[in-house]
C-alpha cells in the first residue's frame, strides 16, 4: 500500500514514506499551479511498444472510493478491491457496480490462493485472513514466534502453493505496540506454519515471483528500490540485490507484478514503471491519479487493472500477465 493521510506511523521508516508520498501528491496533482496528472504511455525504450499499443486509451471502470488497494481478478468476471479509507472489501464489476463483501478496518493487499479462496491482509487485525463470498472470514495467521505481525501489507501465491507476504509497519494501528523488531517477508504454509524469509528491507511492500519461480522481487518503499532474490530449492531466499531504483516525485514503489516473459511492473513516480528482466527501465504508464496497486485481469490476463486513489481503471496491453496458479495461454 501507499501511505495515506491520517495514519499514525510507529517508525522513522514509515514517517519517511509518508513525507515522500505527500510530497509526490502535491507535485503530481497540480499543487502551486502545476498541471494536473494525465494518462500517458511514456516510453524510455522501443521495447516498451512490444508491451503496449501507441494511442491506447485508459478506461475508468468505477469511482467514488476513498483509497483503493489490492485489486484481484476473479475468473467469474469481476475484481475484488480494498478501500483502505472506507474500510471495505468489495466486488467491482465491469459495468461499474460495486458490492460490499466485508467491512473491516484498513484492508490491503489480496490474492486468490491455490484453491481459489480470497486471502486478504487485514491491517487492523495485524493478520492474514481468508474471506468467504458471504463476507465471513477466519484468521489464518497473526503471529510469528508468538509475537504479533506489524501490519501485513501485500500477499501472493508462490510456485509451491504457499502464501508469501510482506509485513512493514506502514499501517501499524494507532496506539498499538510493535512486537517484532524488524519488517519482514514471510511464507505461510498450508499447515499454518509461518517462516521468515528475509528482514533486510526497511519497508517491504509489493512482491512477485518470476514466472519460472526462480526469482522473488520485493520492493522497498522507503528506499525507492526493487530488490530481487534467487529462490532456493526449499524456497529460501539467496543473493539479495538491487534490481532497480525508482527516484522522483508523485509515487513510490508499492504494487508489483510480472508478465510471462519476465518483465517487471511496479508502481512508482507518476504511475507504473515497466522494467525488462535485466533491470532496464522500458517506460512508464503515467496515471491520472496516484496509483498504489494494480493486477492482471480478463480471461486472457492481458489487461491491467489499476487501483488508483478514488477510481479503478483498466488498460489493454500486448503482454500476458503472470498470475500464480493460473494456466495462461502460451505467450506469442
Amino acid at each position: 500500500m501507499q501511505n495515506k493521510t491520517g495514519h499514525s506511523f510507529k517508525t522513522l521508516a514509515a514517517a519517511a514514506c509518508m513525507l515522500a508520498w505527500l510530497g509526490g501528491q502535491a507535485a503530481a496533482q497540480g499543487a502551486k499551479g502545476g498541471p494536473p496528472r494525465q494518462f500517458e504511455l511514456k516510453a524510455e525504450s522501443p521495447k516498451f511498444w512490444e508491451l503496449f499499443t501507441e494511442g491506447s486509451q485508459l478506461e475508468k471502470i468505477a469511482t467514488g472510493f476513498g483509497f483503493t488497494e489490492g485489486p484481484v481478478w476473479d475468473p467469474h468476471g469481476f475484481l475484488y478491491v480494498s478501500d483502505e479509507e472506507k474500510n471495505k472489501l468489495s466486488r467491482v464489476y465491469l459495468d461499474g457496480r460495486v458490492e460490499t463483501v466485508l467491512e473491516i478496518g484498513d484492508p490491503d493487499g489480496s490474492t486468490l490462493d491455490a484453491q481459489g479462496h480470497l486471502i486478504t491482509t487485514a491491517s487492523v487485525l495485524r493478520a492474514i485472513i481468508q474471506v468467504d463470498p458471504n463476507g465471513q472470514y477466519k484468521v489464518l495467521a497473526d503471529k510469528y514466534q508468538g509475537k504479533k505481525f506489524n501490519s501485513p501489507n501485500d500477499i501472493i501465491v508462490g510456485p509451491d502453493g504457499a502464501l508469501y507476504f510482506t509485513d512493514p509497519t506502514l499501517d501499524l494501528p494507532k496506539g498499538e505496540k510493535q512486537e517484532l523488531d524488524f519488517q519482514g517477508v514471510f511464507r505461510l504454509g498450508a499447515d499454518g506454519s509461518v517462516r521468515l524469509l528475509t528482514k533486510d528491507l526497511t519497508a517491504p511492500n509489493g512482491l512477485a515471483f518470476s514466472s519460472d519461480g526462480k526469482r522473488l522481487y520485493v520492493d522497498d518503499t522507503r528506499q525507492h528500490e526493487i530488490r530481487v532474490y534467487d529462490v532456493g530449492p526449499n524456497m529460501e531466499l539467496q543473493n539479495g540485490r538491487i534490481f532497480g531504483k525508482e527516484e522522483g516525485r508523485g509515487g513510490v514503489p508499492d504494487g508489483l507484478r510480472v508478465d510471462v516473459k519476465g518483465n517487471v511492473y511496479c508502481t512508482g513516480p507518476g504511475g507504473v514503471w515497466v522494467w525488462d528482466a535485466e533491470g532496464n527501465h522500458l517506460g512508464t504508464v503515467m496515471m491520472p491519479e496516484s496509483t498504489a496497486n494494480f493486477n492482471w485481469g480478463d480471461a486472457d490476463y492481458t489487461t491491467i487493472y489499476f487501483s488508483s486513489r478514488t477510481s479503478i481503471y483498466r488498460l489493454k496491453t500486448k503482454a500476458r500477465g503472470f498470475v500464480a496458479g493460473v494456466k495462461s495461454p502460451v505467450a506469442k
